[in-house]
């Protein structure tokens, strides 16, 4: 999982509950995409493109990420 601050790229979305893969994507947190952690707690707060979502931990936990070095 990314630290606050940390940046990477989307490598894939990983769950068996549709609701939340169906969100995700209608959110634009899809693969390939850019996504930064903005804050930790007391919410997860993450920037894909120039949008800021809040997401749970059920999402969070959805999402695989490869860390963009720089």
């Amino acid at each position: 999982m990314l630290q606050s601050h940390e940046r990477g790229a989307i490598a894939r979305i990983k769950t068996s509950d549709d609701l939340t893969t169906q969100r995700l994507n209608q959110m634009g947190i899809t693969p390939g995409q850019s996504i930064a952690v903005e804050q930790r707690f007391p919410h997860f707060i993450v920037r894909v493109g120039n949008n800021c979502q809040t997401l749970d931990e059920k999402a969070i936990n959805a999402i695989y990420v490869r860390i963009v070095e720089g």
